[in-house]
């Protein structure tokens, strides 16, 4: 029967040894421990992070993806077809309020955006004088949209350990990369953060609807990025945040240092 050692693994899955480790703990890649403690994995352990790996990229959560697992044990495909029917429903939905909120948002970054465009009153700024939302959401501040399919709570990090993997090939990634090099054109300025790359962007709505676009498409095929969209009085700011061994894929997107 063919074993793997943890560094074997990762080598031949392309999942970094970090993330196996994480798996083993959350209960989704069983191991055994040689008599020296190393960590051994059974010959399924190949397909069985394919499997994962293919569940992260529909959005499932941990639990949900140890619960198919159980399943996906006894054999039966179509046991596990039936339990995965409800939660890619589920996701759909999840999707479609996502839009209808980014929809919503942009309609009212419009609105704002034509009040502001038309002529100023004169004197100091008054409750009708296009400056002041009257909007439920908060009018003071940054405005913060996060485009993440991490759960709130203790996995709201959950891309940290999300496989770096993309469905994306080809002319679909070449497309990708040019839209995201033309949108990054637009930045008028680029800044190192811990994990990743703040974009500042002239403010605007049809801009900001762009940019909140782009990223959702980008994390419907890669997972591990996490975006949060902030709209103040004066800039669009744009904060992207990927794994470490996803470095080289965050350069290239956004000209940040890998």
């Amino acid at each position: 029967m063919t074993t793997y050692r943890i560094s074997q693994l990762a080598e031949r899955s392309g999942v970094p040894a970090t993330t196996l480790r994480f798996y083993e703990d959350a209960g989704l890649l069983p191991a055994d421990r040689t008599p020296s403690g190393y960590r051994v994995y059974g010959e399924d352990a190949v397909e069985r992070l394919a499997f994962i790996s293919s569940a992260k990229l529909l959005g499932l959560a941990l639990e949900e993806i140890r619960e198919l697992l159980d399943v996906r044990e006894d054999g039966v495909c179509a046991s596990v077809r039936a339990r995965m029917l409800p939660l890619v429903a589920g996701r759909i939905a999840e999707t479609d309020g996502r839009i209808a909120e980014l929809r919503a948002f942009l309609a009212h970054l419009a609105a704002v955006h034509a009040d502001l465009s038309s002529p100023a009153p004169a004197g100091a700024c008054g409750p009708d004088c296009g400056c002041t939302t009257t909007s439920p959401s908060p009018s003071a501040g940054p405005v913060p949209i996060t485009l993440s399919p991490a759960r709130s709570g203790p996995a709201a990090e959950v891309w940290r350990d999300t496989p770096v993997a993309c469905t994306l090939g080809g002319a679909e990634l070449g497309e990708r990369t040019e839209q995201w090099q033309q949108l990054v054109g637009k930045a008028e300025q680029r800044e190192e953060i811990d994990d990743g790359v703040r974009l500042s962007f002239p403010a605007g709505a049809e801009l900001a609807g762009e940019v909140a676009a782009l990223a959702a498409a980008e994390q419907g095929c890669c997972a591990f990025f996490d975006f949060r969209l902030h709209l103040t009085p004066t800039a669009l700011q744009l904060e992207v945040r990927a794994p470490e061994s996803a470095a080289g894929m965050l350069a290239d997107l956004f000209a940040a240092t890998a």
